[in-house]
């Protein structure tokens, strides 16, 4: 059984400019304290034709009391000039994950829009990808949530 239930995450400053740093507010409850903290990746898909254009954020939160806890974590952007101009403005995904001693036991999915906020700019395309003018829209209110089975270790004592 789990000991850790991810029971809700709401996606902040969105939509927002592709420069900004991603922010998540994650609520989530420890059933029991557990011996060593959490790692938290957020995976940015920067182009769906090779794993070569991911990139990966990592934060770890130390350990944490039994209990119901919240609180936001905060990514870098993407670095753009890592990203494929055919792949910039374009539907991807970004992965936030949760994993306890290097085994991952949740993945939250979200479809990610980066388009030009002015629409004239949408319509006629400009020859030169203006990255400052283009908008992150992350399709939070249809996330893919997946849960792993993973080895729990027995309750501390």
């Amino acid at each position: 059984m789990a000991k850790v239930h991810i029971t809700n995450v709401v996606v902040l400053d969105n939509p927002s400019s592709c420069f900004n740093p991603f922010q998540f507010e994650l609520t989530f409850v420890y059933l029991e304290e557990l011996k060593e903290g959490l790692e938290w990746k957020l995976i940015y898909v920067g182009s769906a034709e090779s794993e070569y254009y991911e990139q990966v954020d990592t934060t770890y939160v130390g350990r944490i009391p039994e209990g119901r806890h919240i609180f936001v974590l905060q990514t870098e952007p993407p670095d753009v000039t890592k990203i494929p101009e055919p792949n910039a403005v374009v539907v991807t995904i970004v992965l936030l994950t949760c994993s306890y001693r290097c085994q991952e036991f949740m993945r939250v999915a979200y479809f990610v829009n980066n388009d030009y906020a002015d629409p004239e700019m949408r319509e006629n395309r400009p020859s030169k990808l203006m990255f400052d003018k283009l908008v992150r829209n992350i399709l939070a209110t249809k996330p893919r949530v997946t849960h792993f089975k993973i080895n729990w270790p027995s309750r501390i004592t």
